[in-house]
């Protein structure tokens, strides 16, 4: 996929975080670097801090995103989201896309940090490709509950093409 072709369904979940050109974002999971990219197009001001646990998904994000990090506005580290220590005290939105963690366990530790990070009316946005529909109600239900546990307000959303699921954490 050519650097600058941001897949459908990374664009519509950056597309309804409404990304504002001074917010400061928290992506957990860069992978590749596309919802990176997404990010950083709408940010002036405001920087996007991505982290993954893979080597490979940092080096591609900081290679596919070399101009933002050229220009401040990225950030790309090799860390696990429990260990994180957010160099931006207040966030106003954080994006994971296909980010298992806040459905396949406790996650008590990590919603504990991001909701001390995020502002209130700030959010957490998760979203899950939802090509497995007979998935999609254990991933709600769990990482709903994580996220209720937590203190956040949850709701969700879904798209039908390409079929992705959205769950949003308001603080």
């Amino acid at each position: 996929m050519p650097a600058s072709t941001i897949p459908p369904r990374i664009k519509w979940a950056v597309d309804l975080m409404d990304v504002q050109p001074a917010d400061q974002v928290l992506e957990i999971g860069c992978g590749p670097g596309a919802g990176a990219e997404a990010i950083c197009a709408k940010l002036e001001t405001g920087k996007l801090f991505a982290i993954d646990r893979s080597e490979s998904g940092v080096d591609r994000t900081k290679r596919r995103n070399q101009k933002h990090v050229d220009a401040g506005r990225l950030v790309v580290r090799q860390i696990d989201l429990a260990t994180l220590r957010v160099p931006v005290k207040r966030l106003n939105k954080v994006f994971a896309f296909n980010v298992n963690l806040f459905w396949v366990r406790a996650c008590d530790d990590e919603v504990a940090l991001l909701h001390e990070r995020v502002v209130p009316g700030g959010a957490v946005y998760l979203f899950y490709e939802a090509a497995r529909p007979e998935l999609v109600p254990n991933i709600v239900k769990k990482a709903s509950e994580n996220l209720l546990r937590g203190g956040f307000r949850v709701s969700v959303v879904e798209q039908k093409a390409p079929p992705v699921i959205g769950i949003i954490a308001r603080r």
